[in-house]
């Protein structure tokens, strides 16, 4: 009698063990380790298996005791087999596959017990306990072990809600991490709880120095084009008792200052989290670096500016001079109508240019190429073409050509070489108001032709070197905007080079001049 009791406190004591285990341990290898090994001790067996069914269908050996590891293949393989005969619910032919694969693990093992493991009645897996005599299993020990079953079959789905949950975390940590935009997690006090890597590089602040600092420390603005958050709370954001239909989002645009000192313009979105008493928990915060939008804005805003005072002035030119040329109260010389019409031609020309201007760079816009004629080209006497007609523009610079000898022709479109070449010489005049040498110069290897416009004027700084080719950009300085240009010009000489196969860059030092050169490909 007291044998029995002492095995029933020994059978209670495993099932507190195993629940115990459930509630403490959410790793689904331990609590399956704990389980087999109370099953098998339980029913004085000597191997035990629990398998569970995989993503596939299969069942998969999880956890084992008293299993030489090298019989582990062929268990797994009997197993599979195991549970194919078990569908046709014959009780011969399933303890034929019990009794193969017990002689898998050791032939000495006569006896097998399998019960499955249910979750709202499906089949997530299956325990096995094998022993090497054969004895009738009481009541009793049939209870404990589907208690057992029953408890791992909890274990395993808890776990595995556990396993699914962690991975989305870290998803989302991963996704969080990664995005371009920068992320933060504030709490209900404004403490950042949470700063990716994209805010670390937007703010020049490490993650491990902002967490639990006020949000203030750390974005402060130096200019605030939109949106004050203290202010929106203050006033009543967010408000808890918002419909989804109703946006809570709430929005500032400013300059911020980063740890080093420089700005960066930045878009914020924050958005509330309450939590299930409607009481505010978290604030998540969307920041996006707008610096280069905003640039592209100032560009695009300059660019429709000039262009319409470049568009203006010739047509005002045109129309004058017509009207002048039109009055009938007056008659004129036929060298003064010579000279109005000149200038009437030279302004439709210039028209004409700047529209073909913006029509080519609107189809490399559209196509990201540049139709090309290509035939055999004699690069030398396009430039000097090119140097003869802006002589007769220019009294304060002189021109030289510095061409090697035997001058190689290349494959390359006429009408757009001179383009590139016209661009690169007008802009050397521009650029240098107080006059001096102007040189083009052209070198040579197998492999390739360049041509280099070489000037004297007020030369670029590195930054602007960065943009010079860029669509709408012009230098930031008084003389660029005293100047006629669209920002056009080097952007299309960039993309007529590149058509050719070859390359541009330029060269340049603040007041000491400029030297635009590009390469062209001989074959």
């Amino acid at each position: 009698m007291l044998a029995l009791l002492d095995f029933r406190l020994r059978q209670r004591d495993f099932l507190l063990e195993i629940s115990r285990a459930i509630t403490e341990r959410l790793e689904l290898n331990e609590v399956l380790k704990r389980v087999v090994h109370a099953s098998v001790v339980m029913l004085a067996g000597q191997s035990g298996v629990v398998a569970l069914r995989d993503s596939t269908g299969r069942f998969k050996i999880r956890a084992v005791k008293g299993v030489p590891q090298d019989k582990f293949g062929a268990l797994d393989e009997r197993m599979q087999a195991m549970i194919e005969v078990a569908s046709e619910r014959d009780p011969e032919i399933l303890n034929a596959a019990l009794r193969e694969m017990a002689a898998v693990i050791d032939a000495t093992l006569i006896q097998t017990f399998a019960i499955p493991l249910t979750i709202a009645g499906e089949a997530v897996g299956l325990l096995i306990v094998f022993r090497n005599f054969q004895g009738g299993a009481t009541p009793d020990d049939v209870q404990v072990l589907q208690s057992f079953a029953d408890q791992a079959a909890i274990a395993v789905h808890n776990a595995q809600l556990y396993e699914r949950i962690m991975v989305d975390r870290k998803q989302l940590a991963a996704v969080v991490q990664h995005s371009a935009d920068g992320v933060m997690i504030l709490d209900a006090s404004l403490r950042i709880m949470s700063f990716n890597r994209a805010l670390e590089r937007m703010t020049g602040w490490s993650t491990p120095d902002v967490i639990g600092l006020p949000l203030d420390e750390v974005f402060r603005f130096s200019h605030v084009e939109r949106g004050d958050l203290q202010e929106a709370m203050m006033r009543g954001w967010p408000r808890a008792d918002a419909t989804e239909s109703e946006d809570e989002v709430y929005t500032v645009e400013a300059d911020l200052v980063r740890r080093d000192g420089l700005s960066v313009s930045v878009g914020i979105r924050y958005a509330p989290l309450f939590n299930a008493d409607r009481k505010l928990a978290n604030i998540i915060a969307n920041v996006r670096d707008v610096t280069n939008f905003r640039q592209a804005q100032q560009m695009q805003n300059v660019f429709i500016s000039t262009v319409s005072h470049e568009l203006r002035t010739p047509v005002t030119l045109i129309k004058g001079y017509a009207a002048t040329l039109r009055r009938e109260d007056v008659t004129w010389e036929p060298e003064f109508v010579r000279e109005y019409s000149s200038v009437i031609e030279e302004e439709a020309d210039r028209l004409t240019e700047l529209i073909e201007n913006l029509l080519t760079a609107s189809r490399i816009q559209a196509e990201n190429t540049v139709k090309l004629n290509l035939a055999d080209t004699d690069i030398e006497a396009i430039a000097s073409r090119s140097v003869e007609r802006f002589r007769t523009q220019t009294t304060r610079h002189t021109f030289k050509l510095e061409f090697a000898p035997d001058f190689p022709f290349v494959q390359g479109d006429e009408t757009r070489l001179r383009q590139v070449l016209d661009n690169l010489l007008s802009n050397a005049i521009k650029y240098s108001p107080d006059g001096g040498t102007i040189r083009v110069r052209g070198t040579y290897n197998d492999a390739a032709i360049t041509i280099s416009v070489i000037d004297q004027g007020v030369g670029l700084s590195e930054q602007e070197m960065e943009h010079v080719f860029e669509r709408f950009y012009r230098a930031d300085s008084t003389l660029s905007r005293t100047t006629q240009g669209t920002g056009l010009g080097l952007y299309l000489s960039k993309a007529i080079v590149e058509a050719h196969g070859g390359s541009i860059h330029v060269e340049s030092n603040p007041g000491e001049g400029s030297t635009f050169a590009f390469t062209l490909p001989r074959t």
